[in-house]
C-alpha cells in the first residue's frame, strides 16, 4: 500500500483536465437539472474553500488500507491530486454523483455478484461516465460503461435505429462485467484489467513488452498512452472519495429520479407517452429509466422482448391496463396501415370475424394460470382455431385478456358460463382431473412452495440467472433462485435442469 513512483513522473495527472472537463458535461442530464430547479440547497454543507479539509499522506494511506478490496489501492501523488479533483474542485458534481449512486450502485453489485467481480470496480462507472448512462464520449463510447460499437456488438448489446443497449444500466452491466472478467483472466491483476478497459488489451501488451515483461501497472506506467495512465489513479481517488466523502465535508444531492424500480418484458410495440398519459406518470422519468430507446419507442415483437423499468409502485397498475395502454392513441404513435398491411407485424388485437348465421360468438376473459391448451379443452375447439381466432402467437396469453370461441349456431349455450367458473370447476366441466396451473386463489395466498405448472429449462453454457429470466415474461433472476433453492446465480452448470414457474404464459 502507499507504493512510491519515480519522482519523473509528473504531478498534474495526464487524464485530469479531460477528466474534469468531463464532468461538467456528462453530468448535463435531465433528473440533475430537475433537482437544481426544484431543490433548496442545504447550506450547512456549504464550505469555504479555506475550511476544506486537508490530511497528510498517512491518513489517506490509512483510509485507503482499510477498504475491503482485492485491487491495489495504492497511494501516491498522482492518486492525491485525483482526490483533489474530487473532493475540492468539482465537489458539487461529486455530490449528485453521491445521490445518484444510491439508485445505480444496487443494480451494478446485483450483476457483479453474478460474475464474482470485485464490488469496488462499480467506482469504474464513475471516472467512465459520471454515472450518466446517456454519456457519448468524443470517440463515439456510449453509455454508463462506455462502449464502442464494436465491442457492444461483442457482448452481445443490440444496437439499431429505435434501440441503443449500452445505455441500459442492467444490460451493459452484464456486458461490463463479462469484459472485465475476460481482462482479468488474461492479465491476473485487476489494475492491469483496469488499464486494459481503457486503452484496450494491444495497448497494454505492447506496454508489458517494451517494459522487459513487467506485469505491474506502475512499471509499465510510461509505456502506457498518456490518456491511460492516469485511469488507474483516478479509479482510487474515485474509491476513496465514495467511501470517504463524509471525512471531506460533501453530502449527498437529493436527485429527482425514481429510486426503486421493477422490468416488466414486452413484445408488442409501446411508445413511452402511452404508457405516461394513461398511468400519468412523467414522461421524463420514464424515458430516466429507459434510457436504451433512442426515439421513445419499445420494438416489441413475437419474436424479440424487450424491457420496460417501471417504477415498482405503478406495476400493478401497468399490468392490469396493459391492453389499454397498448391500445391509446395507437393510431397517432404507429401506423396502423403498414402494421395491418404486413403479415408478420399485424395488430395483436386483430381476431377472426364468422358468419353469424352460421356460428355464436363467445368471449372468455384470461385468468391467471390459465393456457391456451386448456382454454380450447374446457370450449371443445381445436388449438389451432383458437390461436387463429385471437392472433396468438406462441400460446402467449395474458391475465384479463379477452378471447374470442366460436361454437356452431346454436351448441354455445352449455359453454356461456365457463367464463365465470372457477378453475376446478372448469376442469370437471371438461372431465378433468382438478390439477396444474395456480387458479387466482392459489396465487394470491401462496407464501410458500409455489405448487403450479413449471416449465423445465436446461442451461447452456454461459448462460447466467438473469439471461435466463429474460426468457420468460414477467419471471425475474430472483425468482428463479427462490423456485430452485440457488444461494449463488454463478453455481448453475451447463446441463443442469432450471425450472420456471408458468402463471400467465406457456412456453412451447
Amino acid at each position: 500500500m502507499g507504493r512510491a513512483i519515480p519522482d519523473t513522473i509528473p504531478t498534474e495527472p495526464p487524464f485530469a483536465s479531460e477528466f474534469e472537463t468531463n464532468f461538467d458535461s456528462l453530468l448535463n442530464i435531465y433528473y440533475i437539472n430537475q433537482s437544481l430547479e426544484s431543490m433548496v440547497d442545504d447550506a450547512s454543507f456549504e464550505v469555504n474553500d479555506s475550511l476544506l479539509p486537508d490530511f497528510p499522506d498517512s491518513v489517506y494511506i490509512a483510509r485507503l488500507s482499510d477498504i475491503p478490496s482485492v485491487i491495489d489501492l495504492s497511494y501516491n501523488r498522482l492518486v492525491k491530486n485525483y482526490i483533489n479533483v474530487y473532493a475540492k474542485k468539482r465537489r458539487d458534481q461529486v455530490r449528485y454523483m453521491l445521490g445518484i449512486a444510491d439508485y445505480y450502485f444496487p443494480i451494478i453489485e446485483q450483476v457483479f455478484d453474478l460474475y464474482d467481480i470485485p464490488y469496488e470496480l462499480k467506482y469504474l462507472a464513475i471516472i467512465e461516465s459520471a454515472l450518466n448512462p446517456r454519456a457519448v464520449s468524443r470517440a463515439g463510447a456510449v453509455g454508463t460503461w462506455q462502449f464502442m460499437y464494436g465491442t457492444a456488438r461483442m457482448y452481445d448489446l443490440r444496437i439499431n435505429s429505435l434501440v441503443d443497449e449500452r445505455k441500459d444500466i442492467i444490460k451493459s452491466t452484464h456486458a461490463a462485467a463479462r469484459f472485465l472478467k475476460n481482462l482479468y483472466s488474461i492479465y491476473g491483476d485487476w489494475t492491469l484489467a483496469l488499464a486494459a478497459y481503457n486503452c484496450g488489451p494491444g495497448n497494454v501488451n505492447k506496454a508489458i513488452r517494451r517494459s522487459g515483461g513487467k506485469r505491474d501497472f506502475w512499471e509499465i506506467y510510461y509505456f502506457l498512452p498518456r490518456e491511460t495512465r492516469g485511469y488507474v489513479p483516478a479509479f482510487i481517488a474515485a474509491t476513496y472519495t465514495m467511501n470517504y466523502y463524509q471525512d471531506h465535508r460533501l453530502s449527498k444531492k437529493a436527485v429527482d429520479i425514481v429510486m426503486h424500480a421493477d422490468t416488466i418484458m414486452l413484445k408488442e410495440k409501446l411508445h413511452l407517452k402511452q404508457v405516461a398519459e394513461v398511468l400519468n406518470f412523467p414522461v421524463e422519468h420514464l424515458r430516466d429509466l429507459n434510457p436504451q430507446y433512442r426515439y421513445d419507442i419499445i420494438p416489441g415483437s413475437s419474436k424479440n422482448a424487450y424491457s420496460l423499468a417501471l417504477p415498482v409502485s405503478e406495476v400493478s397498475t401497468f399490468i392490469d391496463l396493459q391492453d389499454s395502454i397498448l391500445a391509446y392513441k395507437d393510431s397517432v404513435f404507429f401506423d396502423q396501415e403498414k402494421l395491418i398491411t404486413s403479415p408478420s407485424r399485424v395488430s395483436r388485437n386483430f381476431q377472426v370475424d364468422l358468419p353469424s348465421d352460421k356460428y355464436d360468438k363467445l368471449y372468455y376473459t384470461v385468468k391467471s394460470g390459465d393456457a391456451p391448451g386448456l382454454i380450447a379443452d374446457w370450449y371443445d375447439v381445436r388449438l389451432s382455431d383458437l390461436r387463429y381466432w385471437n392472433n396468438i402467437s406462441r400460446n402467449l396469453i395474458r391475465s384479463g385478456q379477452k378471447l374470442v370461441i366460436y361454437k356452431p349456431k346454436g351448441k354455445s349455450k352449455r359453454y356461456e358460463d365457463l367464463d365465470h367458473m372457477s378453475f376446478a370447476e372448469k376442469q370437471r366441466f371438461a372431465g378433468r382431473e382438478v390439477k396444474g396451473a395456480m387458479t387466482e386463489d392459489q396465487l394470491s395466498s401462496n407464501d410458500g412452495e409455489p405448487d403450479g405448472d413449471f416449465a423445465y429449462y436446461t442451461v447452456r453454457d454461459g448462460d447466467t440467472l438473469w439471461e435466463i429470466a429474460q426468457k420468460y415474461a414477467g419471471v425475474t433472476d430472483t425468482d428463479i433462485a427462490r423456485w430452485n433453492n440457488l444461494t449463488n446465480g454463478n453455481s448453475i452448470k451447463p446441463g443442469q435442469k432450471i425450472r420456471i414457474l408458468i402463471t400467465e404464459q406457456v412456453v412451447p
